[in-house]
């Protein structure tokens, strides 16, 4: 008898039965999710909603899995190195729900099969890295265009910062208002816009760490699971319309390591005045982080 076989999709489930009604489940298991990227945050946003009973998801990733994704990715392992991370975390996806439609867009999202990623998608779930601001405004303006919901979850230090971009609302362009800027602003503005409290500031021990010019920066595990966790309630509040999730220009950010919990609110996004404030404190924090060695 083949492991399929004696899947069951009602028993494998069961246990999410009491916080959701077996409608809801059912609800659950008709939804089609989209996720790009699939490094620290995406992978774990798949696994979580693969276990959380979701039946359809659009994957891409066009990266494939080195040793320094040990200490943040679920999918890298000894075992993964050198594999595809879309081919990798679909095939996981599946060992949790053999049932689930998987399809895995291993060139990642690009303008010409844009259309077909997003097609059928009841949410967008982002997972692109930090420093693909370009891909990611095409992302959520396609969604925006298309009045699919659209939710990030940034791993900030030891916790999450929360940004839920509702159809009909404000819009990604209108809230971090990057367009026509440089791309080390865009940064800035990347960064103001996901963290208004910064509530990440003062525990980052060695600065050098992040380095611009290699677009990389620390990160950790505890960070990603923090993200798929606030990310999978998120996604079954928008899927099941079941209670209050504050949309953009709100944005939650909770930081483990200090035990501190915030809601902002920025009309405007950054063009709000203490956004205005808070970018020419970072611009200094970001000027020459990050540039070639000589």
């Amino acid at each position: 008898m083949s492991a399929h076989s004696e899947f069951d999709y009602g028993r494998a489930f069961s246990r999410n039965i009491g916080w959701l009604t077996e409608a809801e489940q059912a609800r659950v298991r008709e939804a089609r999710v989209a996720i790009a990227g699939l490094g620290g945050v995406g992978g774990a946003h798949l696994l979580t909603l693969a276990r959380l009973g979701v039946g359809a998801f659009h994957i891409a990733d066009f990266d494939q899995f080195e040793v320094h994704n040990f200490n943040r990715q679920v999918g890298a392992q000894m075992s993964t190195l050198g594999r595809p991370k879309a081919e990798v975390l679909a095939e996981m996806a599946r060992e949790i729900n053999p049932e689930a439609h998987v399809e895995a867009f291993a060139e990642g999202v690009t303008p010409e099969n844009l259309d077909a990623f997003l097609s059928g998608v009841d949410v967008y779930v982002d997972g692109i890295d930090f420093f693909a601001i370009e891909a990611r405004r095409m992302l959520f303006r396609a969604c925006y265009e298309r009045g699919i919901p659209a939710l990030t979850a940034a791993p900030l230090g030891m916790g999450v910062a929360f940004l839920y971009f509702k159809p009909g609302g404000m819009s990604f362009e209108d809230y971090f208002k990057v367009e026509g800027r440089s791309q080390q602003e865009q940064y800035a503005r990347f960064i103001a816009g996901l963290s208004p409290a910064m509530l990440q500031r003062g525990y980052l021990v060695a600065p050098e760490a992040v380095n611009f010019h290699e677009r990389r920066g620390p990160s950790t595990m505890m960070s990603c699971d923090l993200c798929a966790g606030v990310m999978g309630v998120s996604v079954l509040k928008v899927l099941l319309n079941r209670g209050a999730l504050k949309a953009a220009p709100w944005v939650m950010q909770f930081d483990a390591y200090k035990q501190k919990l915030s809601f902002t609110w920025r009309p405007f996004g950054n063009a709000h005045p203490l956004q205005r404030l808070l970018l020419l404190l970072i611009r200094p924090l970001l000027k020459g982080v990050g540039r070639p060695r000589s």
